[in-house]
């Protein structure tokens, strides 16, 4: 297929579209939830969804889009609120609310499903089609819902912004403030039903999960604001989900929803690895340069104790003599040093035994090993 007949394709252009404000939604709201430690709230109410998308299609008497995306938002918003009256109300920990809400729920929405199944009406197939995404049904009228209700999310964030960050951050000092910390956390939460609801037809209940999650996450590694964070989600939110809608597309046969999910994920992975100061090689490459300037210190400090011992600063000593000290190979150590400027190499005069050249301290570098030392005592008594 020609760029000109797959651009002008009905149905890829309907997907890609579902897809980038399913990524922008899912990036906005899902930076609230990764702050607030509830990564697993996007899991529940995806799950809980199902028992609504049942509900509407009982209701509706078919597949009326409208109806079922209002269902999944009445059953995703009720198990939000469950969660949080078990947090409340109980001793229960929010991990243990969510699985309880997450299994109660799903477990409903399956046995509807089986009802469903069981009626003989001919509307009921693909219905089932919510559990994992059917991207490629998504029609024109169906985005109009989704604008709608991504557009409902996104201003009410912007409306409550101050509001929802003091809370995010702060709770306790938000209540102080005077602020109805569990109103808004419960409207947070909704708005993270509003998502998911978002997502029902592209990638179904069982990846939503990933979908809310995994651009906050890997926004997380690159931003130290939540302004920052809140745009980086949303872009890659965005570039996952075009990403996976146009894989599919060039792939006959592979599903939209596991690719979009997929695409995320690379994102992920990339940021956990590369993110400056947060990236895992980053770390790596820290911890290194942390054990080689050790190194150097240890060999810093042995060559001005060895001085100190015989009340000489500009004692000479031999590499051998640092290795037997350290009980390790100094080379390296000390050609870095002697490149810092901190010692110098010198040949010994000829009355003294032995031809290997010795190492003395410069003035820099016995002033620097006096506060690495100096340093170090301080750091002892305390």
């Amino acid at each position: 297929m020609s760029l000109n007949a797959l651009l002008g394709d009905y149905t890829l252009q309907n997907v890609v579209m579902g897809a980038a404000m399913l990524g922008l939604v899912s990036g906005v709201l899902g930076c609230f939830a990764v702050l607030r430690k509830q990564s697993l709230l996007g899991d529940t109410l995806s799950h809980a969804a199902l028992p609504g998308v049942c509900l509407g299609f009982i209701i509706a008497g078919g597949r009326e889009m409208g109806s079922i995306l209002a269902g999944a938002l009445f059953t995703g918003s009720l198990a939000a609120l469950v969660m949080l009256l078990l947090t409340r109300m109980s001793r229960l920990k929010t991990d243990a609310a969510l699985g309880i809400s997450l299994s109660v729920f799903f477990a409903i929405g399956v046995v509807l499903l089986t009802y469903i199944q069981g009626t003989g009406n001919a509307s009921q197939g693909g219905l089932d089609a919510f559990l994992f995404g059917q991207a490629a049904a998504t029609l024109r009228s169906d985005l109009w819902i989704m604008a709608g209700v991504s557009g409902v999310a996104l201003v009410l964030v912007g409306g409550l912004w101050k509001e929802f960050k003091l809370v995010s951050f702060d709770a306790e000092f938000a209540a102080t403030q005077g602020l109805p910390v569990t109103l808004l956390e419960a409207l947070m939460t909704v708005m993270i039903a509003l998502a998911v609801v978002v997502g029902l037809q592209m990638v179904g209940v069982v990846l939503m999960a990933a979908m809310v999650i995994a651009p906050a996450v890997a926004a997380r590694q690159w931003a130290n604001k939540l302004e920052t964070m809140v745009m980086l989600s949303a872009l890659f939110g965005i570039v996952g989900g075009v990403t996976g809608a146009l894989i599919s597309a060039l792939g006959p046969g592979l599903a939209t929803g596991p690719l979009i999910i997929l695409s995320l994920s690379s994102v992920v992975l990339v940021s956990l690895l590369f993110a400056p100061h947060r990236g895992f090689v980053w770390e790596i490459l820290k911890l290194q340069r942390d054990r080689r300037q050790l190194r150097h210190q240890r060999v810093l400090t042995t060559l001005y104790q060895l001085a100190s011992h015989h009340a000489d600063r500009q004692y000479r000593s031999e590499k051998r003599m640092v290795d037997a000290y350290l009980g390790t190979d100094s080379r390296r150590a000390l050609e870095r040093l002697s490149a810092r400027g901190l010692i110098t190499q010198q040949t010994p005069p000829s009355h003294e035994p032995g031809d290997h050249k010795r190492w003395v301290l410069t003035p820099e570098g016995c002033r620097e090993a006096e506060r690495i030392l100096d340093d170090l005592g301080r750091g002892g008594r305390a």
